[in-house]
């Protein structure tokens, strides 16, 4: 059983992994401020909740996985956050580039 447990871990970790770096190579080759943005934000996301629900199983507690839980809870509230101001303010100052 520990088996299939570190097996589900070790894919959904690098598919996270995975994530980040789609996300990371959208930042670079995207034209202008907004779809880098999106780009980002959405992978990171996505690929922030595979991680965390790839060390869910190796949680050796509740505590620690609810602690995991409330990390990316929290990083999904202030990315959202932060891409809404970056947004606005490339927005309003009328470069997006």
């Amino acid at each position: 059983m520990s088996l299939v447990r570190d097996m589900i871990s070790i894919s959904a970790v690098s598919a996270g992994a995975f994530f980040f770096l789609a996300g990371t190579v959208g930042l670079l080759r995207f034209p202008d401020t907004l779809t880098r943005l999106h780009a980002l934000t959405k992978a990171d996301n996505l690929g922030l909740g595979l991680v965390v629900l790839g060390l869910l199983p190796q949680a050796g507690q509740l505590r620690d996985a609810l602690k995991l839980v409330s990390i990316w809870l929290l990083v999904l509230l202030a990315g959202a956050t932060v891409s809404q101001l970056i947004a606005r303010a490339a927005r309003h100052g009328g470069s997006t580039r």
